[in-house]
Order: C-alpha cells, then sequence, then structure tokens
C-alpha cells in the first residue's frame, strides 16, 4: 500500500513539473509576442529614441507596464490604442509588426516626419477602424488593400507625399471620411499600373473574415478582451487535448495498481486467515458428515425433534425484514417455537458454530433461550422457545399499533432487569445495535443497552424504523427539542425520572468507547431512579425542581463533534 501511495505521489509531482509550464507558456505566449510587435513597431518608427524607452533586453508586456500612448483594454490583456502624435519620430512605418498586434484598433501617428510607403501587407490590419498618418512624410503609391480593411471607419492621410492616387481609389474611400491635403503632391498613374497593383493586392488577401461590423471604437474596446482569448487557441487546444489524454493514462495506471494491490492484499489475507474454507478436493478426498444439514440442539434437556418435522410444521410470518424472517411454528405436537431465518450470511460454518455455542450457553430472565439452530450456504435458522408476550421489538409494535400497553413502570423494569444482568452484545446482530468500533467488548455491549434504552425511552424501534437512533436523539437533544425526544407514555407519566435515563442512555451510545461508563454504574443510576420514584411523593414537580442536576446539564454531555440536524439520519 505504500508504494502504491508513493507511486500516486510521484505521477502527481510529475504532472504538476511537465504541465504548470506548459500553462505558464500559454497564458504568457500571446502577452509575449504582442509585446515583441509593440516594441519592434515602436523601434522602426523611432529609430532615434525620441520616446527615451529603455531596451535592455526584456520586453515587458506594455498592459502591465505603462507606456506613454499606449492603451489596453478594461481587462488590461492587450493593446487596442496606439497614439504617438507630434513627438518628431522619424522611422518608417513596420507594417508586419503593426498587423500582428490583431487586436489594435486605434493608430495615429500623426504630425511626425515619418517616412517611407504603404505596403500592400496593410491588408492583414483586420480590425483597425481608425487610421490617422497626416502630416508626415509619406510617399510611393496608396495600396488598394486600404479600401479592404472592412472595420476601418476613418482614415486620414492628408499632408503627405503619395504618388498615385486613382479615381476610383478615392471613390472607394469617400465613406470613410478621409482626408487628403490639396498640398499634397498626387500624380495619375496609368491603367496598367492599376490593374499589377490590384493583382498584388489579391495575392496578399486571405479568406474572408467575418461580416459582423463595429459601430465605433468604444464598442470595440469592450469586446477587445473577449477576442484576445481566441489568439491562443491554436496552441491551447492541442495542448488541453495532450493533457488529457496524459491525465487518463495516469488514471489508468493508478487504477490498475489500485486493483493489483486490492487483489494481493485479499489474497494475503486469505493466506493468513485462521478460518479459510479448505480446498474442494481435500473436502471430496476425506467425505465428511454433513453436519450443517441437520438441526443443532444446544439444550440437553429440550425434546427432539426432525428437521423435517419443523420444515412440514404450521408457520406463521410475525415479521420480515430484506435479510431475516420471523415465524411462529406449531408442531405436530403442538409445541410451539419462533424460528428466525437469516438470508445471505456472509459466514463460515465454524465460526457461525462457534458463535451459536456462545450464545446458547447465555442465560438471562430478559433473552429467550436459543434452543436449536441449522446451517447451509442458503440460509441460517434460530430455534427459540415460543414466548406469548414476544420480544421487546413486538412489544413496541404491539404498542405502537395500539393493541397493548406500555407504561412507564414496565419500561423502567426492564432497563433495571438487563442493567443487572446484562446480555452480551454479540446476540444484538444488528447494526443499530452495534458500537461503531464493530468490537465484542464490554464497551461495545454497554452502547448496545444504550440503544435499547433509547427504544424505551422513545418508542422507536431500530430494526423497523431503519433510522440511527442515537444521531436522531442527539440531534433533538442539541436543538433543545428534548421533549420530543420521550414517548407520549413517558412524557405523560415520568418525565422527571426519563431525564436522567436519557443522561445515561447518550453516555452509552457515545462514538467513543472510552467516554462510556461501565455496566455497574449504568445499574447504580437506573437504581437510584427506580428508588427515587418509589419514594417520590404525589406533588406534582417540574423537571428541574425534581431533579436540576441531571435535567439542566443534560447538554453538557454533547461533545461539538457529535451530529446537529442537519446530518442524514
Amino acid at each position: 500500500m505504500q508504494n502504491k501511495r508513493d507511486f500516486i505521489l510521484f505521477l502527481t509531482k510529475l504532472v504538476c513539473i511537465a504541465v504548470l509550464p506548459l500553462f505558464i507558456m500559454v497564458c504568457m505566449g500571446g502577452q509575449s509576442s504582442e509585446s515583441e510587435s509593440l516594441f519592434n513597431l515602436i523601434k522602426a518608427v523611432d529609430p532615434q529614441n525620441v520616446l527615451g524607452i529603455g531596451w535592455n533586453g526584456l520586453v515587458p508586456h506594455p498592459c502591465l507596464h505603462k507606456l506613454m500612448g499606449v492603451k489596453c483594454n478594461s481587462q488590461c490583456t492587450t493593446i487596442v490604442e496606439i497614439r504617438l502624435e507630434n513627438l518628431n519620430l522619424s522611422g518608417i512605418v513596420d507594417v508586419d509588426s503593426l498587423c500582428k498586434l490583431s487586436n489594435l484598433r486605434v493608430l495615429s501617428l500623426a504630425k511626425n516626419q515619418i517616412r517611407g510607403n504603404i505596403p500592400n501587407s496593410i491588408l492583414h490590419c483586420t480590425r483597425l477602424t481608425y487610421l490617422n498618418l497626416s502630416n508626415n512624410h509619406l510617399s510611393g503609391r496608396l495600396p488598394l488593400a486600404l479600401t479592404k480593411l472592412k472595420y476601418l471607419r476613418r482614415l486620414d492621410i492628408s499632408n503627405n507625399h503619395f504618388t498615385s492616387i486613382m479615381p476610383h481609389f478615392m471613390h472607394e474611400l469617400k465613406p470613410l471620411y478621409t482626408y487628403y491635403s490639396k498640398s499634397s503632391a498626387v500624380q495619375r498613374i496609368s491603367t496598367v499600373d492599376w490593374v499589377e497593383e490590384v493583382h498584388s493586392i489579391h495575392t496578399l488577401s486571405e479568406s474572408p473574415q467575418s461580416s459582423e461590423s463595429y459601430a465605433d471604437q468604444e464598442s470595440n474596446e469592450s469586446n477587445a478582451g473577449n477576442e484576445h482569448s481566441y489568439a491562443g487557441w491554436d496552441i491551447l487546444i492541442p495542448l488541453v487535448l495532450g493533457v488529457g489524454l496524459f491525465l487518463l493514462f495516469i488514471y489508468i495506471v493508478g487504477q490498475k495498481a489500485k486493483n493489483s494491490a486490492k487483489e494481493r492484499e485479499i489474497l494475503k489475507n486469505l493466506q493468513d486467515s485462521p478460518l479459510k474454507t479448505p480446498p474442494a478436493k481435500a473436502r471430496e478426498e476425506v467425505k465428511p458428515v454433513e453436519r450443517h444439514s441437520e438441526l443443532v440442539f444446544l439444550v440437553e434437556e429440550h425434546e427432539r425433534f426432525e428437521l423435517e418435522e419443523l420444515l412440514e410444521a404450521t408457520a406463521d410470518l410475525k415479521s420480515q425484514t430484506l435479510c431475516s424472517s420471523l415465524y411462529k411454528v406449531i408442531l405436530k405436537n403442538s409445541a410451539l417455537y419462533a424460528v428466525k431465518r437469516l438470508k445471505q450470511l456472509q459466514v463460515s460454518f465454524e465460526e457461525f458454530s462457534q458463535t451459536m455455542r456462545q450464545t446458547g450457553s447465555l442465560k438471562h430472565p430478559n433473552m429467550l433461550p436459543l434452543v436449536a439452530y441449522h446451517s447451509t450456504n442458503e440460509e441460517k435458522l434460530f430455534i427459540y422457545k415460543y414466548q406469548s408476550h414476544g420480544s421487546l421489538l413486538n412489544l413496541l409494535e404491539d404498542y405502537i399499533e395500539g393493541k397493548r400497553d406500555f407504561p412507564w413502570e414496565l419500561r423502567l423494569s426492564i432497563a433495571s432487569g438487563i442493567a443487572r444482568d446484562p446480555v452480551k452484545a454479540c446476540i444484538l446482530t444488528s447494526n443499530g445495535y452495534t458500537a461503531p468500533e464493530k468490537s465484542l467488548t464490554e464497551q461495545g455491549d454497554v452502547f448496545s443497552f444504550g440503544v435499547i434504552l433509547l427504544e424505551l425511552l422513545t418508542s422507536k424501534t431500530v430494526e423497523k424504523s431503519g433510522i440511527d437512533l442515537p444521531k436522531w436523539v442527539r440531534a433533538m437533544v442539541r436543538e433543545e427539542w428534548t421533549g420530543e425526544v420521550f414517548d407520549k407514555e413517558v412524557s405523560k407519566a415520568a418525565t422527571q425520572w426519563a431525564f436522567p435515563l436519557l443522561n445515561i442512555a447518550l453516555k452509552c451510545v457515545s462514538d467513543s468507547a472510552e467516554n462510556r461508563p461501565n455496566i455497574s454504574e449504568i445499574w447504580e443510576k437506573i437504581e437510584e431512579v427506580v428508588n427515587a420514584q418509589r419514594d417520590h411523593s404525589n406533588s406534582p414537580r417540574t423537571c428541574c425542581e425534581s431533579n436540576q442536576h441531571e435535567c439542566c446539564l443534560l447538554h453538557t454531555i454533547l461533545p461539538d463533534t457529535w451530529d446537529t440536524p442537519g446530518s442524514n439520519y
């Protein structure tokens, strides 16, 4: 098991080491590329470093370090505007770096000394909505690509030295509110030259873009953050798929390792278990007598009968649960027996027989003696001498259904009788009576007695109701609904005596075995209640008047870690 944990821990560390840098690269890759493009553009426009930017080899993202004339979107994730106006910049426009700023909306380099021309590659600046290159020394032909920028809403190229503006070109630019200076040196060009330029534009064109339009700069900036999130998808999608496959591989390897460890542990337990069943061939060779095919009697003086007689007898079903049934059986000689049938009990014949012998040796006035038992792989039968009054479960069921009275005096007598000579917990096989530690100890017996005492006080049966009775009572007490815990018969007749018993019961069902009292202390407390009730006068007194200590300190025995009403019962 330790090796498996170390292996899983190693795989977890490996994932962190391998995947974390990749995610950092994805998160930072887009910003790093955008930063380099911006600074390459500024280097080209400002070769004399008029802006005074220190080039130390590091390229910080401008959204994280404020840079004059550069604005980012509201999320500070991408550049949307560059305004470097009237700064005496004397370089050229690096259109390739400019168009790599994929979310740039506004570019203004007006009133500088910028020279050179505007190449056809400006077609790739697809998101530009405002372009101002006025009052510079730009020259050469104006590219037709400017008419193909579908989001461009404002263009100002006035007061430059462009040499080729066709009438058709001006007609295309007319909706853009373009400004020209009449003093600009403008030449007409031939139709042949114009066709060559148009051809070069189409060569650079990419596939059609989305037909969505932007009304103004503000709406574009509001969407810049969302559009930037798609910039690295070509890297992110393969990365996510790769990481997913890697994690799936780790999960499969971990499951195989887990299953292998479980199989090894099961095999080891089978080899070490003193109750392991011999191999089938060995049993066939020895051919022992089928001891489990007949009834095994535990009371020597009792009249014996055969299994066939029991199976042929008249049976009346008294109660039934998912795994057990209780019958009233009448043999041919009119003898009455109570037979409990258990199904799907996963226990070896040797272990079951040993438990039955221990149970048969128990003697208690409040417990039916086990007369005989029958065991097969399919079912187990417990045979008891039938009692007309039935068990505590029958008594509670009849009381709940209104068939029988269950007065306080009888409840107190049953509690006192069990405490005086406690029943061993090993016969209380229902999960509702078993202590959390699942061990057959004296403290386990105390827990089982506490559950029985709660049944007497609440008239709720663990076996029938299926609730976790200790948890339910703790929750009621914690929320100060203690009065709702007691059955109506208890509330009406003896509330002041029920509070001390409830204190005892809650201590008995403590989750910690060390906090439970021993059985002699329990019997002494119950006897105090019995004697106090016997000596009690007929004058009515409230709970806290008659038993101030037990009633008012009830909540002190509930630790903070115990259950609350929000728990599932």
